[in-house]
């Protein structure tokens, strides 16, 4: 499969957010009416998927248990895959915001356990949503990759604090290893949302307690930004 550039990375992740302000190919919400039905969908997708998994809701129920017609629905998204799409950009907005948040407040002695915390608090809350964006990957590899560079971006984040408070740039073998610790830590996570193959499981504290700790001594954080010196 062709790879992707990081400017062609960036492209995708601005085409899938603009999913969250269109109701149809060439239109947007021009009305606060309009922008209200659409969140509702949005919100009742998130609601359903706490209890049942996203291919076994019908667009008739979701349009229903928002409160509106499956025509409403329609004049928004033209299938499933499009309100998935537009799941999908409200799930990076969010997580933009909660990233940002936690760099911005969190002390460095606390911050890979506050990070780790929250990862795997919101992906255990949507783990129905977050399977089912597994799963669509797999048929379409190009939907995963505005996921990959928000990814990456939260890497670039924290190596950008690491070197802030090392006092010089890291070097690429430590850049690597603060990526592969990210790498270790989603891909547990992913691998425990569609697998759950144990010992230790994603709702359990011990769960959150050793990503933590895996994550730290790949990466050699607490080293690098001088905990314990």
């Amino acid at each position: 499969m062709r790879s992707e550039t990081p400017s062609q990375g960036a492209v995708k992740i601005r085409d899938m957010q603009k999913a969250a302000l269109q109701v149809s190919p060439g239109r947007r919400i021009k009305q606060a009416r309009g922008r209200k039905t659409y969140d509702a969908l949005i919100a009742t997708g998130f609601k359903l998927l706490e209890h049942e998994e996203f291919e076994s809701i019908t667009i008739a129920e979701l349009a229903k248990a928002a409160g509106y017609s499956v025509g409403a629905f329609y004049a928004r998204f033209h299938s499933k895959d499009e309100f998935f799409d537009a799941m999908i950009a409200h799930h990076l907005e969010h997580r933009t915001r909660t990233r940002d948040r936690l760099l911005a407040t969190i002390s460095n002695d606390k911050l890979i356990n506050e990070l780790i915390k929250e990862l795997v608090g919101y992906y255990w809350k949507r783990r129905r949503f977050w399977r089912a964006a597994l799963i669509r990957s797999i048929r379409d590899p190009d939907f995963w990759e505005p996921i990959r560079q928000h990814g990456h971006e939260l890497a670039n984040r924290l190596i950008a604090r690491m070197s802030k408070h090392a006092e010089r740039e890291l070097t690429p073998r430590e850049e690597m290893n603060v990526r592969f610790a990210f790498q270790i830590v989603l891909g547990t996570i992913n691998n425990a949302i569609i697998n759950s193959p144990g010992p230790i499981f994603l709702g359990q504290a011990l769960f959150i307690e050793n990503l933590a700790r895996a994550f730290r001594v790949v990466s050699d954080y607490d080293d690098l930004v001088g905990i314990g010196s």
